[in-house]
C-alpha cells in the first residue's frame, strides 16, 4: 500500500472561507482547501506554502496547524494511506488567482457548501472552525463512501 503525506490550507478572512474547486485529478469538481503532496526534503510547512503558491498564487501568513487526518482510501484505483496536515491561515500576501488545477472562491462561514466537498469535511471542518485541534482517521471504499471514522479533539498536534 502506498503512503502519501499531504497538506491542506484553509484561509479564513472577514467571516469567509476560501475554498477552491478542483479542476482535474483526484477530487475533480469538488470544493476543498488548497494543498498537495509533500516532496522529498520539504517540511510540512514548506509543502503547504509551495502548494498554496502553485494553486492560488498567494503566500499564507499567520498560519497554524489545526489537524492531522489519516485516510485509508483509493487514489487512482490503488489503496493508499494518506496523512493530511490541515492548516488555517488568517492572511496572505499576493493576489488570489485561478490556476490550471484550482478555481478559488470565497464562501460565507455560515453557509459552507458541504454538499460540494468531500464527505469527511462535514465532520472535522466545523471542529477546527471552532478552534479545536483534531486528530482523525477515515476509511473509504472504492466508491468513496465512508466505511469508518474516528475523530478526537486534542490539546496539541
Amino acid at each position: 500500500m502506498e503512503n502519501l503525506t499531504t497538506t491542506l490550507l484553509l484561509i479564513i478572512k472577514d467571516d469567509r472561507i476560501l475554498l477552491a474547486r478542483k479542476k482535474r485529478g483526484f477530487g475533480e469538481g469538488k470544493l476543498n482547501g488548497v494543498g498537495g503532496k509533500q516532496e522529498i526534503g520539504e517540511t510540512i510547512e514548506e509543502t503547504m506554502i509551495r502548494e498554496t503558491q502553485e494553486e492560488i498564487g498567494v503566500v499564507p501568513k499567520d498560519f497554524f496547524k489545526m489537524a492531522i487526518i489519516d485516510f485509508d482510501e483509493y487514489v487512482k484505483g490503488k489503496r493508499t494511506n494518506v496523512s493530511m496536515h490541515i492548516f488555517l491561515a488568517k492572511d496572505f500576501d499576493g493576489e488570489i488567482s485561478e490556476s490550471d488545477e484550482m478555481n478559488p472562491e470565497w464562501h460565507d462561514l455560515k453557509n459552507i457548501p458541504f454538499n460540494q466537498m468531500f464527505a469527511d469535511d462535514n465532520f472535522w471542518l466545523p471542529e477546527i472552525l471552532k478552534g479545536n485541534k483534531v486528530i482523525g482517521n477515515f476509511v473509504y471504499d472504492e466508491d468513496f463512501n465512508i466505511l469508518s471514522k474516528d475523530l478526537k479533539i486534542v490539546e496539541t498536534l
